[in-house]
């Protein structure tokens, strides 16, 4: 492994990670909920029509390599996708990085296929849902990674929602390369600028526990309380002298969780990064692989790795879970694009931001900004992006381009709708607040 010497290697790690236009890609990340088709409660972790189960079907049938901790399945890897999990079973799909959104949707059609294949006949189904809509956090099996040991004990102690952003919330994310740094913090930038319009769009989460919770976005609500060192919006991105150091500096002041040395998880929690650098640990010196880690415990509404993650949706129904991909590859994959999106957001005062952020988590796209509803704002953004796809003018064996993944996002902004609009709408409706009858509305089916 190899030991930081000096704190400019944190800085290195991200310039290195630049590539040239011909070589950006668009990787999508999709969790989903898993509930018993019966009772609408979450499947488990062990057992028979648990999630173990589910991964070593899919092993068995469709060519997925397993990967244990102490004896048990908890990820599967194929040529360069992976299906993971959180904390409390949902599933996760990290697809492999796709040129375009056709590419990311075959990819994910495939994903929803085998997984209905292997669950149908266990009377398990997945619901397009971010979160899970019955079952308390004390109904949840944890999933037995090393990881969570370490995080499910500390995450009471920084705020009171932790656990349930753990064991209940389901997201989808998208990822995107950058050039350099002056590309990747506009990128940056733009994303977290974007994040109440993001969350308005696709707000998904407005029962929880068996009822209504009063959010359209509760999965985003529960960020606001679960760790404030590491979660939502950051002021620094938007200074426009933003660089890679100032996201360096606020990496370092992060309370750590683990290192992992000789595959096993060394439990660091309430050291920062900054103190493990100047002192170590137990004899331990930081690597690049510690630094890497540790990036991946920062949960910020954008996050920089080695490419930049787009984090503030809501897991969505099938037909509209490529749609958040071909929105950011549309408006951030051409430049005309990119910097028009930015000026959608870029004079907003932060208190402004922090206003609407912490307003859309509960009225979606009714949210107010000024003499505007973020719904004005989302069908701007749409347009944005619309027109990027069309420059870009990806298409498939059909002859269709990539906007055909955004219709259905058009139809419900047409509407003045968000996905949680249509779910209360239906919730104190036609299904009666019955659970049975929202399970059957929003279970996955064969595309």
């Amino acid at each position: 492994m190899s030991v930081i010497e000096k704190k400019q290697e944190l800085e290195a790690y991200f310039h290195e990670a630049g590539k040239p236009r011909e070589r950006w890609r668009v990787g999508t990340e999709y969790e989903k909920v898993g509930i018993d088709r019966q009772t609408g409660q979450a499947i488990p972790y062990f057992g028979r029509r648990g999630v173990e189960w589910i991964l070593r079907e899919l092993t068995e049938r469709f060519g997925w390599e397993p990967q244990e901790q102490d004896g048990h399945i908890i990820a599967l890897s194929r040529d360069q996708a992976q299906i993971t999990l959180e904390p409390g079973g949902q599933v996760e799909l990290s697809g492999e990085p796709c040129e375009n959104i056709h590419c990311t949707y075959a990819e994910f059609t495939r994903h929803v296929r085998e997984l209905i294949e292997v669950c149908e006949p266990l009377g398990i189904i997945f619901l397009g849902l971010g979160m899970q809509p019955v079952s308390r956090l004390d109904q949840i099996e944890w999933v037995p990674k090393k990881r969570y040991r370490i995080m499910a004990p500390y995450m009471p102690t920084v705020g009171k929602l932790g656990q349930r952003m753990m064991k209940q919330t389901a997201t989808v994310q998208a990822n995107i390369d950058f050039l350099d740094e002056k590309d990747a913090m506009m990128k940056f930038r733009t994303g977290m600028g974007l994040t109440p319009v993001l969350i308005a769009m696709f707000a998904n989460s407005p029962i929880s526990d068996g009822e209504m919770n009063g959010y359209r976005s509760f999965r985003e609500h529960i960020w606001t309380d679960t760790d404030k060192n590491r979660q939502g919006l950051l002021e620094f991105a938007f200074a426009p002298e933003a660089s890679f150091a100032h996201y360096v500096e606020y990496a370092l002041d992060v309370p750590m969780y683990f290192i992992i040395r000789h595959h096993d998880y060394v439990n660091v929690t309430g050291m920062t990064f900054r103190q493990y650098l100047q002192y170590g640990h137990d004899g331990e010196r930081a690597t690049i692989e510690d630094w890497a880690d540790h990036l991946t415990t920062l949960f910020p509404e954008t996050r920089i790795k080695r490419y930049i993650e787009v984090r503030s949706v809501d897991s969505q129904p099938p037909d509209l879970m490529p749609a958040l991909s071909a929105l950011i590859k549309g408006a951030f994959y051409d430049n005309d694009c990119l910097q028009a999106t930015w000026d959608l957001v870029k004079g907003w005062s932060w208190d402004e931001r922090m206003e609407v952020y912490l307003d859309s988590h509960v009225n979606a796209l009714k949210t107010r900004f000024r003499r505007h509803l973020l719904l004005d704002i989302a069908k701007e953004f749409l347009e944005i992006a619309w027109e990027g796809l069309h420059r870009q003018h990806v298409v498939n064996d059909f002859g269709d381009d990539e906007t055909i993944y955004l219709r259905p996002l058009k139809g419900l902004l047409d509407q003045g709708k968000c996905p949680a609009d249509v779910l209360l709408e239906k919730w104190q409706g036609e299904l009666h607040k019955d659970i049975k009858k929202l399970i059957a509305y929003s279970a996955y089916k064969l595309p």
